[in-house]
């Protein structure tokens, strides 16, 4: 297996200590593989697989746990022969119901270290949120990053503009992988099956959705429109015009479900004078663009919206809260939040004249304060930074991601 380093990096000072372990993700965006990494590290370090419990529920072996009663059951028997500290991973919990009781019961207790994994957002919110108040740590897993995309496939830097294409058409999913060379005749059917998974398992099982067709109209919408601003009206009016009847409120809890099953992201509108966030237009981004190529195909014209999408899931995948920037009428991709500290990102396909440099700018150059401003491109012609704004090719901004990790500068190349 591939060693995720980013992750494992992230969740090692909490192994062993008494706090909940909660990696939350997009359905096989690698939450399972970075389990099994984490087990191995555990057993190298000199744990017994006797102290290591281990459920899988999407496995027939734990059919058989469905309460949390089941669940703590099963690991309170483990415990009989751990001899020492019951290190239980639990993976797909969402599974089993009301699990965020027994896990409260565990966590802060020095006996047993308990690393969870679930694929839908309100994985941590409610009842759960309040129980474990300080006694949690969330890491969240996305697909594959570029940088691990080239790694995966034994590709160097010097294959980086060929290797982008494919990066863009096939996305990132770790299990495609794993099927040999990238190909349609592999790709089509493992991401279809993966999307279709998310849609049944995490939107229409677990919130009895009746009508499926409209479900997946609107979620081919939102692929289609990443890198533009909509609303539900918009969408609303937009199936009215293909003869679709749907009430407003139903379009806004799909959305919302879209988001809870971590198959896309949205970005609030962010006034940037006002300093503030505005809820009349957002914009969303798909957790991996090989899903959105199997559902609504790949189309080369799409090329800003599909590079934007890479930039906003990139600095998600950083720990950056990202909002959409808007000054005056002028509008700012994203606007980049961590540790008291921004930056303002423009992304643009080429730079073929002064002109185009000039008008991508204007919207980073209206910004008055002091914080980094960022143009990224797919030109290699750029010539210098302009006007105080660094110009950087997008691939290699993504490449050197992992050192720009270690130092929290995000204009690192």
């Amino acid at each position: 297996m591939y060693k995720r380093n980013l992750y494992i990096r992230k969740i090692t000072p909490f192994l062993g200590k008494p706090v909940v372990k909660v990696i939350t993700g997009m359905r096989r965006s690698g939450k399972s593989c970075l389990v099994r990494l984490l087990i191995d590290k555990l057993m190298a370090d000199g744990v017994n697989r006797g102290q290591i419990v281990y459920i899988d529920k999407e496995s027939y072996e734990f059919d058989a746990i469905h309460t949390y009663h089941d669940l703590a059951a099963h690991v309170k028997a483990a415990q009989q022969n751990a001899g020492g500290i019951c290190y239980v991973f639990v993976d797909e919990i969402q599974e089993i119901q009301e699990w965020e009781k027994i896990v409260a019961d565990w966590s802060g207790r020095h006996d047993i270290d308990v690393v969870i994994t679930g694929s839908n957002a309100s994985l941590l919110s409610g009842e759960l949120a309040t129980l474990l108040a300080g006694r949690f740590v969330e890491i969240r897993m996305f697909p594959l990053s570029f940088s691990e995309f080239l790694t995966f496939n034994e590709l160097q830097k010097t294959e980086t503009p060929e290797a982008f294409k494919q990066f863009l058409y096939y996305g990132g999913l770790p299990g495609l992988h794993e099927l040999g060379q990238l190909s349609d005749s592999t790709f089509r059917p493992f991401v279809a099956g993966v999307y279709d998974s998310i849609m049944l398992k995490d939107i229409v099982r677990r919130h009895q959705v009746r009508n499926y067709v409209l479900l997946e109209q609107v979620g081919r919408y939102i692929f289609d429109n990443i890198g533009n601003l909509t609303n539900a009206s918009r969408i609303n009016a937009f199936l009215k015009s293909q003869k679709l009847s749907v009430g407003v409120d139903t379009i806004l809890n799909y959305m919302r479900w879209f988001a809870d099953a971590h198959l896309t992201h949205r970005l609030l509108l962010y006034d940037i004078k006002g300093r503030r966030h505005l809820e009349v237009n957002e914009k969303h981004f798909v957790a991996d663009l090989g899903l959105r190529t199997a559902a609504i195909g790949y189309r080369a014209d799409d090329i800003g919206g599909m590079l934007e999408n890479v930039v906003c899931i990139e600095l998600l995948r950083r720990g950056y809260r990202v909002s959409v920037g808007r000054i005056g009428e002028l509008e700012i991709d994203f606007v980049a939040e961590r540790d008291g500290m921004k930056t303002y990102i423009q992304v643009a396909y080429l730079l073929p004249s002064r002109t185009t440099v000039e008008r991508e700018c204007a919207a980073l150059l209206a910004v008055k304060d002091n914080y980094p401003k960022l143009l990224l491109t797919l030109d290699r012609e750029m010539g210098n930074d302009y006007e105080g704004v660094r110009r950087l090719y997008l691939p290699d901004w993504l490449n050197a991601v992992e050192e720009g990790e270690n130092t929290g500068n995000i204009c690192n190349i």
